[in-house]
């Protein structure tokens, strides 16, 4: 039977889950909030997403040194450096805000890209305090921690939008008090030591292999593209429905309520996800996920009203996290302890590299094709998920040593 979890692991993971909870709080709430306050001043509705653009394109350029960072000197100095961005990011959207100025808040969305490594980094920290047979749980419970960030960050933008003036000044300040949170309870949590971190489960250490080696195997590349495409297409549809939701004449309450659908399913099953991925393979998980987000396409095309919106991100968010949970999964198969450090970078720049893409061009999208349009050029990225899976399955299986 495998080893049970102590009070020790449990705690460390719960305290985890917590700081995940108001990061992807924080998160929820750029999302939520920033297009809608740049076109109340800012007359380009095409760029409206540019800032949250560049917060993934801070992710991509921050992944390699956040990871490293951590690699050398712990994970807790590392998530408590990326915490420390996130209150300076936060800070700078709001006072471009405030000054009606987009390149001052497109600058504080790079910031926060920092502060959003950091975050995604969370779910392979969880790995390294359970043991191995946990690993997909361990994943899938600290993800969890966003079903919080499902009430708190709609929630925050709700009460806090029109507090001060301009408007969404007030919720630009919550997510600083919620980066000064988690850099707190990052104090309580016990990581192991890098050390021990590093030769869990290894009898005799094997020296690390070239990045280049790890990437080319068929099982990591598979598992990379399924990540890309699943938040590709996560940041697509979710970053152009506030604006295709009051373009239809819906209020703007109803894309907080939208958001708030979407983001609780994306975090909702991951209380079970990793229970599926133990029982049924993280395959087949990754298949439904494949399967519900194209669901939630069909549903986007079937009409502008309310609940066409509300089905279509709902179902959307749980496809997400079925596919990204089990590409997280099969990512941390691929590569020896010493060499965790260089493999989540790489995993992270190229799927953080989609989703910075998908959120630039769904601003253009929304505004120059349409919510329908959007939603056709969509299914592509769930369609190359499912050929990328297939080709795995396809091939031999290598023989256990």
């Amino acid at each position: 039977m495998p080893p049970t979890l102590n009070s020790a692991m449990r705690r460390n993971l719960l305290l985890l889950a917590t700081c995940q909870a108001l990061g992807n709080s924080g998160n929820v709430l750029m999302f939520t909030a920033t297009a809608l306050s740049i076109v109340t001043f800012y007359p380009n509705r095409d760029l409206a997403t540019l800032p949250i653009t560049l917060q993934h394109l801070g992710v991509m350029l921050a992944v390699f040194p956040a990871g490293l960072l951590m690699q050398r000197f712990g994970r807790r100095l590392g998530f408590r450096v990326g915490s420390v961005f996130g209150m300076a990011g936060a800070s700078v959207v709001g006072l471009g805000l405030l000054n009606a100025s987009f390149i001052t808040m497109c600058l504080g969305g790079l910031l926060l890209g920092y502060a959003v490594a950091s975050l995604q980094m969370y779910r392979f920290a969880a790995v390294e305090l359970v043991p191995p047979a946990y690993r997909a749980r361990a994943i899938s419970w600290v993800t969890a921690g966003g079903v919080a960030a499902g009430v708190v960050g709609p929630a925050l933008v709700r009460w806090t939008h029109d507090q001060w003036v301009p408007l969404y000044l007030g919720s630009f300040a919550a997510m600083v008090v919620l980066h000064i949170i988690s850099f707190t309870v990052m104090s309580f949590i016990r990581f192991p030591p890098m050390q021990e971190a590093t030769l869990a489960g290894a009898v005799a250490p094997e020296p690390p292999r070239p990045l280049l080696e790890i990437a080319c195997q068929p099982r990591f590349v598979v598992a990379v593209i399924a990540g890309m495409m699943a938040s590709g297409i996560m940041s697509f549809v979710m970053s152009a429905s506030p604006l295709a939701i009051v373009a239809c004449g819906l209020p703007h309450t109803e894309a907080q309520l939208v958001v708030l659908m979407h983001v609780l399913g994306m975090f909702v099953p991951s209380f079970f996800t990793g229970n599926l991925i133990t029982r049924f393979g993280t395959m087949r998980v990754m298949v439904a996920g494949i399967v519900l987000l194209l669901v939630g396409v069909a549903a986007a095309l079937g009409g502008l009203a309310e609940w066409n919106f509300r089905i279509a991100l709902t179902l959307n968010g749980v496809g997400w996290n079925f596919l990204f949970v089990g590409a997280t999964t099969m990512v941390t198969s691929c590569y020896r302890p010493n060499e965790r450090g260089k493999a989540q970078a790489m995993n992270d720049f190229l799927v953080f590299g989609t989703t910075a893409t998908a959120s630039f061009l769904a601003g253009f999208a929304q505004e120059r094709l349409g919510w329908e349009a959007l939603n056709w050029l969509a299914i592509a990225l769930p369609v190359a998920a499912a050929l990328a899976l297939g080709w795995l399955a396809s091939r031999p299986r290598p023989v256990a040593a």
